[in-house]
């Protein structure tokens, strides 16, 4: 039990499962709990993963005391009041339904979900009288001082209108990280960089310009043998009538994320990899701009880096006020939006506006949209294809 004699007396300790206990649970979940449960009371009850050697060595490494390889009994036995997720996106519908049906709020890793379908059955099991308990989605990228600080200036127009943008996650993934059979797969990665990678800037992009209106996309397969692309480029038209261009790659050697926003009176920065500081950022401001003005924007206060650790913070709080957290319903909604309207105008070649995609349409139910050449084959015809005897495929779980 994470409790410190530094935690308000007050407050009734909030009980928290970690499911899936690989990497990401390992290196941040587990780190950012730890670290606020130095200022608030706060347990980890439990853990849950498959694979029973890894839980139980999970567990023994964080004094946690119930190691479960079953999230149903889990859910029965413990009654955790924060359910974390950070397993593969295909399980990520049936986990958080479990989750909540079960009185628990859950912080789920990104990608959310495979589908718009999947995201609107989790929502419909949040609960329904005011107080949750809801889902939130793991987009720690728009928390921290930085992006806060950017969001108020924007939000204001401090800077003059927002006008031009760029979103870019160019990384860099060779043939032994595609050579874990779950990559590159429709069924169990969802997505390829613009889901799986590139959703981070995207959501940051839309925290910062609020709604988008309309898209036109690309997409290709230009080094990788996968179901989807390994590269994506999208023109976006926002609801305040900003234009964007948006980059997301896994051919890229100079790996960055990047997002550069032009207002009428300053361009904003942002250049990173994985997560960012008060540094990061960069105000460069218009001929005639005061150095009064210039000093404002660029006073961004105390470093908070974004980071598990700040969202985390974030919705502890709203989990005991008992009010819908960040990144939930519609606002983490709007992020698996966009990426279902990048692969749909991608495949189409046509114009996504916002709000079209629902049910009845392909891309609600997958990002492929079942669209020739992108749809996953069935295995028997795929294996044909290449001449080969079909065999029994299996797909495992990241670590």
């Amino acid at each position: 039990m994470f409790v410190t004699t530094s935690n308000p007396s007050h407050l009734k300790p909030v009980r928290v499962a970690i499911v899936g206990t690989g990497a990401i649970a390992r290196g941040s979940h587990l780190p950012a709990l730890t670290a606020l449960a130095a200022g608030q009371p706060l347990e980890i009850v439990a853990a849950v993963d498959v694979d029973a050697a890894a839980v139980e060595e999970f567990c023994g490494d964080a004094g946690i005391a119930h190691p479960y390889t079953d999230l149903d009994r889990m859910l029965a036995e413990q009654r955790p009041d924060l359910v974390t997720l950070a397993t593969p996106p295909r399980f990520h519908r049936d986990q958080t339904v479990a989750a909540l049906r079960a009185g628990a709020w859950v912080w789920c890793e990104k990608p959310p979900c495979p589908s718009l379908e999947d995201f609107d059955a989790i929502e419909a099991a949040e609960g329904s009288g005011g107080d949750g308990p809801y889902a939130a989605i793991v987009f720690q990228h728009r928390f921290g001082s930085g992006a806060r600080h950017v969001r108020e200036l924007l939000a204001g127009q401090a800077m003059g209108r927002p006008l031009v943008a760029h979103c870019q996650t160019t990384w860099y993934r060779d043939e032994a990280y595609y050579s874990v059979p779950w990559r590159g797969s429709w069924s169990s990665e969802g997505g390829g960089p613009t889901m799986g990678h590139g959703i981070h800037q995207m959501d940051l992009l839309l925290d910062l310009l609020g709604p988008w209106a309309e898209i036109r996309a690309m997409a290709g397969r230009l080094v990788h043998d996968v179901e989807t692309e390994d590269v994506s480029t999208a023109l976006v038209r926002f609801g305040n009538g900003a234009v964007a261009t948006v980059v997301n790659s896994v051919l890229s050697p100079d790996e960055v994320s990047r997002i550069r926003i032009d207002c009428e009176r300053a361009t904003v920065e942002l250049t990173h990899l994985y997560g960012h500081r008060n540094a990061d950022w960069r105000i460069t401001p218009a001929p005639g701009v005061t150095s009064e003005d210039v000093d404002l924007w660029r006073d961004f206060g105390p470093d908070v880096p974004s980071s598990h650790e700040a969202q985390l913070k974030g919705l502890l709080e709203d989990l005991r006020a008992g009010r819908r957290p960040r990144s939930s319903g519609a606002d983490g909604r709007k992020s698996l939006e966009l990426v279902a309207a990048v692969y749909k105008a991608a495949f189409t070649g046509g114009t996504v506006r916002a709000g079209e995609i629902g049910p009845g349409d392909p891309y609600y139910g997958a990002l492929h949209g079942n669209a020739p050449g992108w749809a996953p084959q069935p295995v028997e015809q795929s294996v044909q294809q290449r001449g080969e005897q079909p065999v029994e495929q299996s797909v495992e779980a990241p670590a």
